[in-house]
């Protein structure tokens, strides 16, 4: 069957960077087959060599451009004009594409807009899984925002058609977070309160806003990054085994998590880097946030008094993103051994930019010392499969592509993570400035008691 991926917004950041260079290493992997095409929509009066000399220019990543271009058609078109939607479902139809993702690399704003065109023109038909539509976060701006949207593709289209992309569920070890937990048994019994003492999940970022401003003003921290990511890895790492490993049944297995989930609210820490207000596009009065600090509980018999902490932000001292799960000590350690160090073992899910897994335990030292020391398994998962692992977006794109809703988030995870968030949007809340990380650690533990450094 003759595949199609239609792309509204193909002059944006997001096709140059992301989707382009996906789709070169779909071809090259052979996962396209060679009828297959990608359109690319946009509203500039240009052919297709005019805009893959443009796209060079944005493009940092080595593509084969010459093959790249045979999968390629470009069109003209008006999102507000409703003859260009009717033309392109001929288009598609005399071209024998029935198989056709839509993937709106818009604004959300302009959502309705196209959602409406995309149906009333005949592109899709409301039920039809063979065709189906695909957008990136944020997906609103609140709780109300996000059913506002939702309702409107409700009109148009059935939930089995709507794939909403969070690219971090796409990264390899936020796939491998259910392998490791439940295809070793190891972890099938020691997986909650009473072997766990806290869990940590951590996004640092050294850069600041760059060429964001614009959109990231309107967001922050708590939007851009604990809203989705963050939530979405704690509910993984939380989650009973589900029933399946099909994506309903995780689905279902999460949706229990996040509805159990709670924020501290009086844990919470916004930080603002010395310097945000100097950036492109910034209001010069602005209070968003760029580092956010904050304790969870989920309140469940599996997970009582077990405290999640979240730690993201830009500005930060290392690019890391990673999740750690730290081990209750045996209730007889120092008796037996005297001079072992506490809270020495814990097992680190490394998600970016090294993809891993790491094992800390207590051993004892080489020689003829008695000394305990912390010991590590490591299984670096990009060293031994290089040049294998995929990015994000491919993994992503591959899926829509093979109708599998595995690695994107159903409506009601939506619903239940803005619920959480809205709760804190609420807060009238101190916001710290910070030249670097050690700074806000420092405020975070003079403010909240949390010493970080000994998580």
């Amino acid at each position: 069957m003759k595949k199609a991926i239609i792309i509204f917004g193909s002059t944006g950041n997001l096709t140059y960077k992301k989707l382009l260079p996906a789709v070169d290493t779909l071809i090259h992997e052979k996962r396209l087959n060679p009828e297959d095409r990608i359109f690319l929509l946009a509203r500039h009066d240009i052919d297709l060599s005019s805009y893959i000399e443009d796209a060079k220019t944005q493009v940092k990543r080595h593509l084969d451009w010459e093959t790249l271009e045979s999968y390629l058609e470009f069109v003209y078109f008006n999102l507000n004009q409703p003859q260009d939607y009717i033309d392109l479902e001929k288009r598609l139809s005399n071209k024998g594409y029935i198989d056709n993702t839509f993937y709106l690399a818009l604004p959300p704003k302009l959502f309705p807009v196209v959602a409406k065109g995309i149906s009333e023109s005949g592109l899709v038909q409301k039920g039809d899984d063979s065709k189906r539509i695909v957008f990136e976060k944020p997906f609103g701006e609140d709780l109300d925002s996000a059913r506002s949207i939702n309702r409107e593709l409700w009109k148009y289209f059935e939930e089995s058609q709507i794939y909403r992309i969070d690219h971090y569920l796409g990264k390899e070890m936020i796939q491998n977070i259910l392998v490791v937990r439940f295809a070793n048994k190891i972890f099938g019994q020691t997986w909650n309160h009473n072997t766990i003492r806290n869990i940590v999940i951590i996004a640092k970022e050294t850069e600041g806003v760059m060429n964001r401003g614009n959109y990231y003003d309107k967001i922050g921290a708590l939007r851009d990054m604990l809203q989705s990511h963050l939530l979405q890895m704690a509910a993984l790492i939380g989650m009973t085994k589900p029933r399946t490993f099909q994506s309903e049944d995780i689905k279902d297995a999460k949706i229990k998590v996040l509805n159990d989930l709670k924020l501290d609210a009086s844990s919470i820490v916004f930080g603002q880097y010395d310097g945000y207000l100097n950036e492109a596009k910034i209001d010069e009065n602005s209070k968003t946030e760029t580092f956010i600090f904050a304790t969870a509980h989920i309140y469940n018999d599996k997970w009582k008094g077990t405290p999640i902490y979240f730690i993201t932000g830009k500005k930060l001292d290392e690019k890391r993103s990673e999740i750690i799960i730290n081990f209750k000590d045996d209730n007889n350690l120092t008796q037996i051994f005297s001079n072992a160090t506490p809270n020495n073992s814990k097992l680190i899910i490394k998600v970016a930019p090294e993809d891993g897994v790491k094992f800390q335990l207590n051993v004892k030292q080489p020689g003829l010392s008695d000394e305990i020391i912390p010991g590590h398994l490591d299984y670096c998962h990009t060293c031994d499969w290089i040049g294998n692992t995929s990015e994000a977006y491919e993994k992503l794109l591959l899926d829509v592509l093979n109708h599998n809703k595995t690695l994107f988030t159903r409506w009601d995870e939506i619903e239940a993570m803005w619920e959480i968030i809205d709760e804190v949007q609420k807060m009238d809340k101190p916001l710290y400035k910070y030249k670097d990380y050690s700074d806000i650690k420092d405020i975070i533990k003079t403010e909240k008691g949390v010493d970080i450094d000994a998580l």
